[in-house]
């Protein structure tokens, strides 16, 4: 295994990286969603670190100021997992386990999906596998909670919304979804930064590239983590997704959670998380 990591580089750009837990430990890599940053996993990093076990949780392309590229199309989703690869291999870690949350468990989906060589588990936290979201827009109110990702399709619009008012407008948004405080106000004040909202969109605005290469079926064990409080994703799409697993699947529901588990729920998403890598062993 390697030292540890601060930052890892791939293609020119540089990646902020929390390191936790011994450096012999199993590698964990936990991705963010969006708005969030690398800190969301803190507690669960704690926790795992407390098992024997590494995480490693970057902040990832268009989050990191030196991964910033302004392009859409270098936020499609196979630059998505190549980054999380590079990781992988800056850590020296042939395998790993993988966890998300919201867009970071759309990344998970694909990486364990594409890469079942590589990825030894996949946790993936709220967000339920691409092509069950995709089923479930015309088939349940899915597409009333999806209402935003079409708003990030405009040109620079969002971006002057979200910095409206030095940030407070996405601030006081976040914390009526659930968010806590101190997030929601870490996350306003960066994304209040000249620059620093693109890239963070341009996720959204980059899902046409990815159209003509679904997500496959994932072969690897499995634990999906919904919680019934969640204002963005449905029930019907998150009770589809065992479609499009084959490996072991585990499909866990925290009741009276919201969207933010990894900073709202940590407990409950640590214990669930260990659980998980005890009954699939390195």
């Amino acid at each position: 295994m390697s030292p540890r990591l601060d930052t890892y580089s791939r293609g020119g750009l540089t990646f902020d990286v929390t390191d936790t837990g011994p450096e012999d430990g199993r590698v964990v890599i936990a991705l963010h969603g969006f708005p969030e940053d690398r800190h969301c996993w803190d507690a669960v990093g704690s926790a795992l670190a407390g098992a024997g076990h590494r995480m490693l949780a970057p902040d990832q392309r268009g989050y990191s100021p030196g991964a910033r590229p302004s392009e859409r199309k270098a936020y499609a989703i196979s630059e998505l997992d190549s980054d999380i690869l590079a990781l992988a291999d800056a850590a020296g870690a042939d395998r790993f386990d993988v966890v998300g949350h919201d867009w970071g468990g759309a990344v998970a989906w694909d990486l364990a999906g594409r890469h079942p060589d590589r990825v030894r588990t996949a946790t993936v936290l709220s967000t339920p596998h691409p092509r069950a979201f995709q089923a479930s827009l015309l088939r349940s109110s899915q597409l009333l909670h999806s209402w935003y990702m079409l708003f990030f399709q405009i040109p620079r619009i969002p971006e002057a919304a979200f910095r409206a008012r030095g940030g407070r407008q996405m601030e006081a948004s976040l914390l009526r979804s659930g968010l806590d405080p101190q997030s929601a106000a870490r996350y306003a004040a960066r994304f209040s930064q000249p620059g620093a909202m693109t890239g963070p969109i341009n996720w959204y605005r980059a899902l046409a590239f990815g159209a003509g290469s679904p997500t496959p079926v994932v072969q690897v064990p499995t634990l999906y983590v919904w919680s019934d409080n969640d204002r963005f994703l449905s029930r019907k799409a998150a009770e589809l997704t065992a479609r499009y697993v084959t490996g072991s699947y585990r499909f866990e529901v925290l009741a009276g959670e919201n969207h933010w588990l990894p900073s709202g729920a940590p407990d409950k998403v640590s214990r669930v998380l260990l659980e998980h890598l005890a009954d699939h062993p390195n």
